[in-house]
């Protein structure tokens, strides 16, 4: 007969207590790699956004490619990340709803034969489909604190050295982009846009990031300084590009600036900051800019009288308009303006006119009525969600991210009214993903350590703000 110890058997107990910790340990690292893979998607999707400027615009063919299929790339890669991590986990955003609608008006003018010319629609909704995962992902992978400060520190040295570019291109200038690249078709450049008006667009969005870091309470004094001086520069370069739609649209950001601090009743420290970069710019453009910008700055209002009498921009709009009578519901599809619009041009010219100088009028030839109301609801939708979420901006991050959103929005869709930056795919992308970050919901934080109340820190607990 076989006998068996009691000391020879398993401890069910034991194993289990020696299996858990090993679980949680798993468990921990597969945390720590989905976190790490978040992160590298977040600043890879960035990164697809500031190589899209530095491409000329991402106007080419080949530039238009790397976007679209960067874009699918990391939507699969996200799309991987969340079967790793065993959950589909969406942040939602109000924006999605109109884009979705959009979306679907497109495919109606596609599929219902709405389009003059189905090959550019075509076209056209691979690159909204672009902009509309780029959104996606941005919403999705920005969803803390920390990564928006990392962000807005990059994004902002990433705009004031396109801004020192542009300064050196603008002082010793061979007409050329980057100094080698002879445009086929000519242009007035400035920085790495064949467009000077695309520059301006693309400052417009990025010199609230500094600006309004220069105004925080989130950076040290040191920090906060520097930022000003390089929102300063920034500023700087959109009235020395000789941009007058850029120039308005800056006034119209600080204007929105200028209002929501005076609500708020910012004190002097914010009097001191506007004063240093005041001075800074002042210094900038007299330095650099002189008798040239100052007759480019006067002849704005000039401008505007020849073209309420009759100029080129006035007579492309009357144009459109009739475009828009001919078919007023759903247009004559996306992207098509360039094929339909020499059958209305009412004047003379020997150059092609490939765009309404004008991002309204064209959605409006383009998609009718539909994309139209479409559009003041993604707009009413928009700046909804951002104003809740601006109060308190100078010591939250998410209220700071929010107002550098929507000032940079607030540029574009002031210059829209007379050129075209939404038609640039670089512009494009970055303006709607900026559109989407303001609407989206407040970003998480690490609670603040408290210390214990005592009369000597008791007046130093104050309630925590947003701490990464």
């Amino acid at each position: 007969m076989i006998s068996t110890s009691t000391a020879s058997r398993p401890d069910p107990k034991r194993g289990l207590q020696h299996f858990m910790p090993e679980k949680k340990k798993i468990e921990a690292d597969r945390s720590q790699l989905s976190l790490q893979t978040g992160n590298i998607l977040l600043y890879a999707t960035f990164g697809l956004l500031m190589f899209g400027p530095l491409a000329f615009g991402a106007v080419e063919p080949w530039s238009i490619y790397l976007m679209e299929i960067g874009a699918v790339v990391l939507s699969l890669l996200w799309l991987a990340k969340q079967w790793f991590d065993g959950e589909l986990s969406v942040r939602g955003n109000p924006l999605f709803v109109p884009m979705a609608v959009f979306g679907l008006l497109i495919l109606v003018q596609i599929f219902f034969h709405r389009s003059a010319y189905p090959h550019d629609t075509i076209s056209e909704a691979m690159l909204y489909a672009a902009y509309g995962m780029l959104c996606f992902l941005s919403s999705q992978l920005l969803v803390r604190s920390s990564q928006a400060r990392k962000l807005g520190v990059t994004l902002a040295i990433y705009g004031f050295t396109v801004a020192l570019l542009a300064l050196l291109q603008g002082i010793a200038s061979n007409g050329k982009l980057y100094w080698v690249r002879q445009p086929r078709l000519g242009g007035w450049i400035y920085g790495p846009y064949v467009n000077h008006n695309h520059y301006a667009g693309l400052m417009e969005m990025l010199l609230p990031i500094p600006l309004v870091i220069s105004f925080s309470h989130l950076v040290h004094e040191r920090e906060r300084l520097t930022a000003g001086i390089g929102a300063a520069v920034m500023t700087g370069t959109v009235f020395l590009s000789g941009s007058r739609g850029g120039m308005l649209a800056v006034i119209a950001e600080f204007i929105f600036l200028a209002i929501l601090m005076a609500r708020q009743k910012k004190g002097s420290r914010a009097a001191v900051g506007v004063g240093v970069f005041a001075i800074v710019l002042f210094s900038l453009l007299t330095w650099l800019g002189g008798k040239e910008l100052t007759t480019r700055v006067f002849s704005i209002s000039t401008e505007t009288r020849t073209e309420i009498s009759g100029g080129v921009r006035l007579n492309i709009d009357r144009d459109s308009f009739a475009m828009f009578r001919r078919k007023p519901l759903l247009g004559w599809g996306l992207g098509t303006f360039p094929v339909v619009y020499p059958g209305f041009r009412s004047f003379y010219t020997n150059f092609f006119v490939n765009e309404a100088h004008n991002d309204y009028l064209q959605l409006l030839t383009e998609t009718g009525i539909v994309g139209v109301g479409v559009m003041l609801w993604f707009l009413v939708a928009l700046y909804r969600a951002a104003m809740k979420k601006i109060s308190g901006w100078t010591s939250s991050v998410t209220g700071s991210v929010t107002l550098a959103c929507i000032l940079g929005t607030t540029g574009i869709l002031v210059h829209s009214f007379v050129d075209f930056n939404l038609q640039i795919p670089a512009n494009a992308a970055l303006f709607y993903v900026l559109c989407t970050l303001a609407a989206s919901p407040p970003l998480l934080q690490r609670a603040r350590k408290r210390k214990p109340v005592t009369p000597s820190n008791a007046e130093e607990l104050l309630p925590a703000s947003e701490v990464v």
